[in-house]
């Protein structure tokens, strides 16, 4: 039926509600194309590798000779496997479920929890956990730099007074407050690229350098505390150094959503190659510089294996450069979904409008906030096991295998089924002991220090 519109007589109540859905899409799409998830769906494969090798090796990596000599041989090298392989397994999960339902994809951590557990318990259950781990990452990436500028001062200005780590920690704060401005993923690959050479660089400069000093002549291999209570309380934090290293999980559908998709060619193929790149070069720093820093220095290295270098100067003052320059695009990384969700809720919720100002404002404060937390509490060992075992350990290690259960449901005592239980039995006893061992860290270093000193 043709209805005619003249002057001064309303639209039938159909064609108003039309109209009303149209300007909600609109609106809509004017959002996502602001927003730093959803605003860029041209990267290439290679993207999610230097994206995920930036995002996972990090600070964790030079933990990893300090958490083995908290486990010791058999357990750490154990330890160092099974997370190899289960985060592997359970990051393949992610990039499978990323577009499970045709025609839908879940850019964000968030969105398929909600589908796995509920619009209202999705969120409950996933946001509380990401925010911990990423803003955790970003402080603990805040004493990172910091020391590393640090240490990288003193070895290169040896006659030069000291300055406190406070300074050194706003110093490296100051790029953030530039870079943190570029817009979306796929403006930051660049930087990306260079933090995932950087990581493979300083990596390797850390274990080869440890192997040319030579195993130290009175190296222990035995655990450090004194009494059996201490010792099994630094096992678990040992644990939670472990987790920490593996934590591109809570990126990965984010990086994921910046692959263009089609039906005949998923973003899960490009990503899913990445990957497995990304997982190799994780392999080539991780093994090296646990192994070999352990053997070093024994139960007596540093909880920064670097901190355990003094020479070659030249070699060890530039890996703790590299360093800086890596945890600069690690920031990054784990800061943008951060950015994605402070904004999402400002202009979705609040009904701020999309702007330059808004973007600024929130960047900065959020900038702020990290380093101010991080010159509060720079216990680099103890946040480390602490985060690792409180936030990271159920995102990577079981997190996406209930997910797995409760949308595919695979046939019970099939090997799916077994794999998936054993994954999330694992990383709940991660998750608890090494929460209780990092915290009981961060306790006993608190006790000589004083804030902003």
């Amino acid at each position: 039926m043709y209805i005619q519109m003249t002057d001064g007589v309303p639209p039938p109540p159909e064609q108003s509600s039309l109209d009303h859905r149209i300007d909600d899409l609109d609106r809509q799409k004017e959002i996502d194309d602001w927003l730093p998830i959803t605003s860029s769906r041209n990267a290439k494969w290679w993207y999610s590798t230097f994206h995920n090798v930036t995002a996972m090796v990090g600070a964790g990596v030079l933990g990893l000779p300090y958490s083995m000599a908290q486990l010791g041989w058999g357990p750490g090298i154990t330890v160092l496997i099974l997370s190899w392989v289960i985060t592997l397994y359970t990051l393949w999960q992610m990039v499978e479920m990323h577009e499970m339902v045709p025609g839908k994809r879940f850019d964000r951590y968030h969105e398929l929890g909600q589908f796995a557990f509920g619009e209202r318990l999705g969120l409950y259950i996933i946001v509380p956990q990401q925010i911990v781990v990423e803003v955790g990452v970003c402080i603990v990436y805040m004493v990172t730099g910091g020391q590393s500028l640090k240490k990288f001062h003193e070895l290169v200005c040896q006659d030069c007074s000291p300055i406190r780590l406070s300074f050194f920690v706003m110093i490296f704060a100051s790029s953030h407050f530039v870079l943190s401005h570029l817009p979306n993923f796929n403006s930051i690959s660049g930087i990306s690229l260079v933090a995932a050479i950087m990581s493979l660089s300083y990596s390797t400069i850390a274990w080869t350098a440890t192997a040319a000093k030579g195993v130290q002549e009175d190296v222990q291999y035995g655990y450090k505390s004194g009494t059996p209570a201490s010792t099994v309380l630094s096992f678990f934090t040992g644990l939670g150094g472990i987790a920490f290293a593996y934590a591109g999980h809570n990126v990965v559908l984010e990086i994921q959503a910046t692959i263009p998709s089609t039906p005949n060619k998923p973003s899960k193929g490009p990503m899913w190659r990445g990957v497995v790149v990304a997982y190799v070069v994780v392999a080539l720093c991780y093994f090296p510089v646990a192994l070999v820093g352990y053997g070093v220095f024994g139960n007596a290295v540093l909880d920064n294996v670097l901190m355990s270098l003094e020479t070659p100067v030249w070699a060890i003052a530039a890996a703790n450069l590299f360093v800086v320059m890596h945890v600069i695009g690690s920031y990054q990384i784990f800061a943008m979904p951060v950015f994605d969700m402070v904004e999402t809720f400002l202009v979705k919720k609040l009904n701020f409008k999309p702007s330059t100002i808004l973007r600024f404002i929130v960047r900065n404060v959020y900038v702020a906030l990290t380093m101010f937390i991080a010159i509060m509490i720079p216990f680099f060992g103890g946040l480390l096991a602490f985060f690792g075992g409180f936030a990271f350990a159920p995102t990577t290690y079981f997190l996406p295998c209930i997910m797995w259960l409760i949308i595919y449901k695979p046939k019970r005592f099939s090997l799916s089924w077994w794999t998936n239980w054993v994954c999330i039995v694992l990383g709940v006893i991660l998750m608890i002991l090494s929460s209780i061992g990092g915290l009981r860290q961060i306790i006993i270093q608190s006790k000589d220090y004083t804030f902003f000193s």
